[in-house]
């Protein structure tokens, strides 16, 4: 009976913790439409005005192209009518036939050098892809792999420094069964680890399953999906890189990936309305897809706006928005990428 009771309450759990019963209440906005070039792929996007996409393949999500490895796409915002263009990666020490990336993130040097630190999974591992944008060739030249034990499950990154960032390990084990008891058991273990070539360490912890991260213009606070929980935090950042929690705010969403707005300082957050249809797909009954506007998120009373809104007719499982000049881009997990006039 005991058994009994636990296999339920758990199984109760989940189910909430997913928003397995939600249904999508649709908000469209009239001029959008999808981007060319961009089938069965998983797409994430973050910079402005030039937005970088990816490939991913995550143990637990389907992927429509299992065997081919990830590559990064550009688009730049300012064009009238963008277009995508694959990158060339160069670097003499890296395997492009293995790169599998994952979240992404820009570094801009004094010099105004563009770096672009990616999370990748070879062999379904965890490491951080340092590259230099070379833009008059289009190009990526490879500089450096990094590796940590404290690093073993990365998700997300926000760099604060050409080989320093915040990074998010969404599950506690690495072993693919004790990961799969973590999520259905609830276990609030995954954590947010700063990185810098001397100091390496954990600054936030106790996440059902953190994801995405993100900073505020002026450098101050740092952002947090936790996506099991539907909740952004807002931590204050401090000047030997330790992290404090100031607040969170409760979304009635699965809360993906967070980009801000680097003018108005909005957060913009990909979400899952329906979290069980992300991690059991049926081409028969999508998942749907949530974009959140959060506007004043300091504030007492944040505004939160649906901006977007479908139940999987047009986009599978929005992941990431990303907002320029009045034009919107929504990546995915599965396929896809919608681009959208505000």
């Amino acid at each position: 009976v005991l058994c009994i009771f636990y296999s339920l309450f758990f199984s109760f759990s989940s189910r909430a913790r997913m928003n397995a019963s939600r249904e999508v209440k649709s908000v469209e906005l009239p001029n959008c439409k999808l981007i060319k070039g961009i089938v069965k792929s998983k797409v994430f996007v973050k910079f402005f005005p030039l937005l970088f996409y990816k490939g991913l393949r995550y143990p637990g999500v389907k992927s429509f192209e299992p065997d081919k490895p990830g590559k990064i796409l550009l688009m730049d915002m300012n064009e009238e009518d963008p277009t995508v263009l694959e990158l060339k990666m160069t670097g003499s020490n890296f395997d492009a036939s293995s790169f599998n990336p994952h979240g992404i993130s820009t570094f801009t040097d004094e010099d105004n050098t563009v770096y672009l630190l990616v999370v990748s999974h070879p062999d379904f591992k965890s490491t951080v892809e340092l590259f230099k944008f070379q833009e008059e060739e289009k190009s990526l030249l490879h500089l450096k792999t990094i590796r940590h034990e404290l690093l073993p499950n990365l998700n997300d990154l926000v760099a604060v420094g050409r080989e320093h960032f915040y990074a998010t390990n969404d599950h506690y084990f690495v072993d693919q069964y004790l990961r799969s008891w973590e999520l259905y058991l609830g276990l609030a273990w995954s954590n947010v680890v700063y990185y810098s070539p001397d100091d390496v360490r954990v600054v936030a912890s106790g996440f059902d399953f953190a994801n995405g991260i993100s900073m505020s213009p002026d450098r101050k606070y740092v952002y947090i999906a936790e996506l099991l929980a539907h909740k952004i935090h807002v931590y204050e950042k401090h000047a030997n890189w330790t992290l404090t929690p100031l607040k969170s705010l409760d979304c009635d969403t699965l809360v993906d990936n967070i980009s801000v707005d680097p003018v108005t300082g909005d957060l913009w957050v990909g979400c899952h309305p329906n979290g069980m249809k992300i991690f059991s797909y049926d081409p028969e009954n999508p998942p749907g897809s949530e974009v959140l506007q959060i506007q004043n998120i300091l504030a007492e009373d944040p505004k939160v706006t649906v901006v977007y809104a479908e139940d999987g007719k047009v986009l599978h499982g929005s992941t990431v928005a990303s907002v320029y000049k009045g034009k919107m881009l929504v990546g995915t997990v599965f396929q896809k990428a919608l681009y959208c006039e505000l």
